[in-house]
């Protein structure tokens, strides 16, 4: 395993943190259509997110994802047309709508999952196990301080 370098200080170590994260979003950009060719990063992961969810508000998601929600409007009608998500009545409030993944979005979800799966375990391939468990929990942890 190549050995990482030692950063100038605090300073210059956030600032590779930041060049590296931002080399993964676009690199993640990029592979989203090779893992999941029906939709762009957006909508998989909004999709991904009303199956954990089993079902939410597209306010919801716009809050979780950060996103203005006519964006989330734009990707949710794309699914809609898709066959990948229906909107149903919330019981608890008649004027909301729940966003709900179809029988086929669930489907499509699954095999975008396996994909994923595959690339970053070949990512991850001559990574020692102690190495992957510290970047999970440190992904975790930066994370978390934006909840």
């Amino acid at each position: 395993m190549e050995r990482v370098p030692a950063f100038p200080g605090r300073a210059g170590a956030i600032e590779v943190i930041q060049r590296e994260l931002t080399a993964f979003a676009r690199r993640a950009r990029g592979r989203a259509t090779e893992l999941h060719p029906e939709l762009s990063l957006v909508a998989s992961s909004i999709l991904d997110l009303v199956i954990e969810r089993d079902g939410c508000l597209a306010a919801d998601l716009a809050g979780h994802f950060h996103l203005d929600k006519s964006t989330v409007s734009r990707q949710v009608a794309a699914l809609e047309r898709e066959g990948y998500l229906a909107r149903d009545v919330d019981p608890a409030n008649r004027r909301n709508l729940v966003l709900r993944a179809t029988a086929e979005g669930r489907q499509v979800a699954r095999a975008a999952a396996r994909r994923r799966a595959a690339a970053f375990t070949e990512r991850f391939r001559d990574w020692d196990d102690a190495d992957i468990e510290r970047m999970a929990e440190y992904l975790v942890r930066y994370n978390a301080a934006d909840e």
